[in-house]
């Protein structure tokens, strides 16, 4: 598959994702697409949708849909007003129209064999350390299994205070969180201008955005839709999370049928492109933080990290510090060099109790079933 270039804002040229080599993808779809004022659910694009799903599992590729909806199908169901609604009015329709949303997914994805499974997020969820690490635990077995997971906004019980506030936003948490290569933001515009094209008819859309800089975001108008709440500046929001994250975003308009199809075979599209790749941000993050605490291991425990292993209870040696589940620690040799940092799975009372022993008696000793890796590879940095 040849590499796909474009012109970049500085006019450089720019070799771009293509959607086709993602390993894991996100997919956010507002409401506007996915549902019609009158008519309601738009079955006939929803099913051409699936149909990108399945290709894409086919090329073994991981996929996470954040899908908006639920609200206005809802408020349709039970005859709620246009307009603006109130809190209890939105929380009321999001219940009626989370199920209904859901049940939407499920039956266009399961004659193709896929699965699928519903995951609600409030803003705390991504905020609260504890709440992170299990999303994401949460997700990455979802996607083991083969889940397509469904995610959305906990409207039901999300407040101001505690809301993303669009799915713009949250699809970029999400793609961070489960450690995406790519995120695609279906939308009702084909991409990122230099002006509102609306209202500018010199506007001109770029292909590429390497650098998110203050004239990029001067840039950012905000067209509204007559369902979704999302306009550009909060996509731009979106694009600075997931960029920063190692993954890449495009914004497309996503109307027609077949959205991700067409982005693989040219449609417009603006894509935001990271310095590196999600692991290898994750990794720098991680190496960035200050340490709460040091874990000293043994000598078998730095020859199975220098392997690229996790870290096991039994190859702990001593645990020094105060520090809670998720934060990051300092791992220690034998002769107490630094050899990395890592996020310990573990409070360190916990810790502290465990050091020393095998992944079986982890339960005997907390009194349940624990996590078998101290810290796992993937949150540590060598």
């Amino acid at each position: 598959m040849a590499a796909l270039i474009g012109a970049g804002v500085s006019g450089t040229v720019v070799v771009v994702p293509d959607v086709r080599r993602a390993r894991r993808l996100v997919i956010k779809i507002g409401s506007a697409l996915l549902v019609d004022r009158v008519t309601g659910l738009k079955q006939d694009w929803l099913q051409a949708l699936a149909l990108d799903v399945v290709e894409a599992k086919r090329r073994g590729a991981d996929v996470v849909l954040v899908s908006s909806g639920s609200i206005a199908l809802g408020r349709k169901v039970l005859g709620l007003p246009a307009g603006e609604l109130t809190l209890e009015q939105s929380q009321a329709a999001a219940a009626v129209g989370q199920i209904r949303l859901a049940r939407a997914y499920e039956e266009v994805l399961a004659p193709h064999g896929i699965t699928t499974g519903q995951v609600l997020v409030t803003l705390e969820d991504t905020t609260d350390r504890r709440r992170y690490l299990n999303s994401r635990a949460t997700m990455e077995t979802l996607l083991g299994l083969g889940v397509v997971p469904i995610v959305n906004e906990n409207d039901t019980v999300a407040t101001d205070e505690i809301r993303f506030g669009d799915n713009d936003r949250l699809a970029a948490q999400i793609a961070v969180t489960a450690g995406a290569d790519q995120l695609i933001l279906l939308s009702d515009v084909d991409g990122f201008y230099s002006a509102n094209p609306k209202e500018d008819p010199t506007a001109v859309r770029f292909d590429v955005v390497e650098t998110i800089t203050p004239e990029i975001e001067a840039m950012a108008g905000d067209p509204i839709s007559g369902l979704s709440k999302g306009g550009m500046k909060t996509k731009l929001m979106a694009a600075k999370t997931a960029v920063a994250g190692g993954c890449a975003m495009a914004i497309m308009e996503g109307s027609v049928l077949r959205p991700l199809q067409a982005l693989a075979e040219g449609a417009n599209r603006t894509w935001f492109v990271p310095g590196a790749d999600p692991q290898v941000a994750r990794k720098r993050w991680i190496g960035a933080m200050k340490p709460k605490g040091e874990i000293v291991v043994d000598a078998g425990a730095v020859a199975a990290l220098g392997q690229g292993k996790s870290l096991l209870p039994a190859g702990v040696r001593a645990v020094k510090g105060t520090f809670g589940r998720g934060e990051p620690v300092a791992i220690l040799g034998p002769d107490g060099a630094v050899l990395g940092k890592g996020l310990i799975r573990y409070t360190a009372v916990e810790a502290k109790a465990i050091a020393g022993h095998k992944s079986g008696e982890i339960e005997g000793i907390l009194g349940y079933a624990g996590r078998a890796a101290l810290i796992h590879r993937d949150d540590m940095v060598i």
